[in-house]
């Protein structure tokens, strides 16, 4: 999307308002207070590269959001003077800004979200190279932290890389390479069978991943890290990458609940999830892992909930982590805080160094940067797939795929959306959508936590998991926590109060709601076919997130917090002197607050269930053994096959999932060896 000069002179005097040049409190930094984006730097082209990513629909809605702010008529929204945004004094600006926030117009509030974490993001999380130092010193960011080692520069991974349009021959097409597909492919290769890989996202190696906030995002997450549903009250963080979301998830490597795996092989007549062997397939997947408790301390976020917990009498719990743990060197341990950027020391063992490396030392094909249209249908059955390859220098290729077996592994957004690109009609594909629904309670203590450093999550407070007599409630976790991403989180009532929280981010410490949902949403597609994401928080689902919001903030104070932020756009605080609340009656306001889209922070970082599997043909979409009801050779292999809500995590789940589908595709294939067709062109 090309910014206009105009629109660039809006954004520009949009981030100034958002995070306005301010004279210091005393004895405060006065540099930090009078940094602004004007001085400090946002890279407007980066914002017009993450719009690009949007679909058509977000694109011209947010051109006309550009246009509205840049003209007279923008004071009918406020009840201001009629003049652009531009020509307001910076009073003024702020005060329109805070009546969007606060609007009773869907689209108002809509509007300033995108706008105030666009800003945010780019601002605080280092848009531009160099001149981000003043921004980070003044909050105690260190930024990247590159390892002391010397990384070996030649990549373990060879991806084709097409200079002509293509066509491919190969056994089982595999679309996705994350914790599904990565697995999957992985399996089937390493027992002979001939296996292409095609991946959405590019390939990035350890020395590739730079830890900077704002290129990482762009990079190795869906549409550039700006995923949301269509009224923009949910951001969502999809991996897209090679190894998908095991290449920037945080490690957490849980096991499903008992009562969740009882109630899929109940409910949905998916019998196969209290089995043996997807036990066997549970505890496969650990192993190649090295999934372990053995990390040697806790970041200051995970000491707070640890410790917080314990003097409340709740369990809490060790959370096992996919990563090898060497000697624990102060490196070491600040480096892991970063692995959700792309792991730059080699510790976190996803499918990009385990599965996918075994797929391609027997043989396996990868093709990165590669979207797959649709995949082709012939009678009834999967034949491959049609492709469009991106080469670096912006190239394109046409790369068409002929398979016996076709697997989807593509994430609960991209499977639905590309199944229905390619012309299925299930009524329940794309249905149930389930997200996690997740938000941020945050403490400020009055000693260093810096959050950024050592495990995302290490521990977890399980004490909500079982609310009301129901299998559903909320589990508390620790989030990664870097200044872009805390900046968004942060809700934002003037540019004072909100630089004065990131001043102290040092000394915040977050915890995470992340609520397992009964009442979902769906995946559709618009008429280019590119994703669109509805989902409504039921109130069923907000009485648990408020029920561990609630939790959340008494741990914190439990733990020694002086302050606690409270996810409402309003900004509710809780004071409390000496593990003490001096103003519960805020806690008990909560659910008397709007919440309504855009109203709160609301995130998640877990999709599934939009091609759910079961035993019912007319309500699931795919059969138990992975294989579409209504295509033959046509299999889901990742979190859009999990029949409802996993509750924890879902990494390892899917990957044994996927193990264990591997099984079965084994078993229905030719024996390997058996001769197929050579590509008809190679690179």
């Amino acid at each position: 999307m090309q910014l206009t000069d105009a629109q660039r002179a809006t954004l520009r005097a949009l981030a100034d308002t958002f995070i306005p040049p301010l004279s210091a409190p005393a004895g405060a930094p006065d540099a930090a207070y009078r940094a602004h984006p004007g001085s400090a730097g946002v890279d407007l082209d980066q914002l017009a590269e993450a719009l690009a990513a949007q679909p058509a629909g977000a694109r011209q809605e947010f051109g006309q959001l550009l246009k509205l702010l840049d003209s007279p008529a923008l004071g009918l929204t406020w009840f201001g003077p009629l003049r652009p945004f531009t020509r307001l004094e910076p009073e003024q600006r702020e005060k329109l800004l805070q009546s969007w926030a606060s609007s009773n117009l869907p689209h108002l509030r809509k509007g300033f979200q995108a706008l105030r974490k666009l800003c945010m993001f780019l601002y605080y999380g280092g848009s531009v190279p160099g001149q981000e130092k003043l921004v980070w010193d003044a909050i105690g960011y260190p930024g990247p932290q590159v390892p002391a080692e010397t990384v070996a520069a030649e990549p373990p991974l060879r991806p084709l890389q097409p200079t002509q349009d293509v066509v491919y021959d190969c056994e089982v097409l595999v679309i996705g390479s994350g914790a599904g597909g990565g697995v999957v492919a992985g399996e089937l290769a390493a027992a002979g069978h001939d296996v292409l890989v095609l991946e959405k996202g590019p390939y990035f190696h350890r020395p590739d991943f730079s830890q900077r906030e704002v290129d990482m995002l762009g990079a190795l997450y869906d549409a550039r890290g700006t995923l949301s549903t269509q009224d923009g009250g949910v951001a969502v963080l999809a991996g897209s990458c090679l190894g998908g979301g095991t290449t920037v998830n945080w490690a957490g490597a849980f096991r499903t609940p008992d009562y969740v795996l009882q109630e899929w092989a109940r409910e949905h007549q998916a019998p196969h999830f209290v089995s043996e062997e997807f036990k066997r397939s549970l505890d496969a997947v650990s192993r190649v892992l090295g999934v372990n408790i053995d990390y040697g301390r806790h970041n200051g976020q995970n000491q707070a909930l640890l410790e917080g917990s314990r003097r409340l009498g709740q369990e809490v719990k060790l959370i096992p982590r996919n990563e090898r743990h060497p000697a624990d060197s102060e490196d070491h341990f600040q480096g892991l805080g970063y692995s959700c950027f792309g792991d730059r020391h080699g510790v976190k063992q996803g499918t990009l160094n385990t599965y996918l490396q075994t797929a391609f030392e027997h043989g396996a094909r990868l093709l990165c940067d590669t979207r797959v249209e649709r995949v082709t249908v012939s009678r009834g059955r999967a034949t491959g797939a049609e492709a469009v390859y991106t080469a670096p220098d912006g190239q394109t290729r046409r790369v068409t795929v002929r398979a016996r077996r076709v697997v989807v592994a593509g994430g609960a957004i991209q499977t639905p959306a590309l199944l229905l690109r390619s012309g299925l009609r299930h009524p329940h594909l794309g249905q149930h959508l389930h997200l996690h629904p997740t938000v941020v309670v945050s403490g400020i203590y009055p000693h260093p936590i810096n959050p950024w450093h050592g495990p995302m999550m290490s521990v977890v407070n399980d004490g909500f998991t079982m609310l009301d007599g129901t299998n559903f409630g909320a589990k508390i976790e620790t989030p990664p926590a870097h200044p872009g991403l805390m900046s968004m989180v942060l809700p934002w009532c003037s540019g004072r109060q909100h630089k004065e929280l990131m001043q102290q981010a040092a000394h915040l410490g977050s915890f995470i709601v992340l609520t397992r949902d009964r009442d979902g949403g769906r995946v559709s597609v618009d008429k280019n076919g590119q994703a669109l994401i509805d989902y409504a928080l039921s109130d069923f689902d907000r009485r648990h997130l408020l029920r561990g919001v609630r939790a959340a903030a008494d741990i914190h104070v439990a733990a020694g917090a002086t302050t606690v932020l409270l996810p409402h756009g309003t900004l509710p605080q809780l004071h409390a002197e000496n593990g003490r609340l001096r103003n519960p009656e805020v806690l008990d306001n909560l659910p008397h607050l709007s919440w309504k889209a855009n109203q709160f922070g609301l995130y998640s970082a877990h999709q599934m269930s939009t091609c759910r599997m079961g035993g019912h043909a007319a309500t699931h979409p795919a059969s138990p053994s992975g294989e579409l009801y209504e295509v033959k050779n046509l299999y889901v292999a990742d979190a859009s096959a999990f029949p409802a809500c996993s509750g924890v995590n879902p990494m390892l789940t899917i990957m044994a999932l996927a193990h264990y589908l591997a099984q079965e595709l084994k078993a229905g294939l030719p024996a390997a060896g058996t001769a197929v067709p050579a590509a008809l062109t190679s690179e």
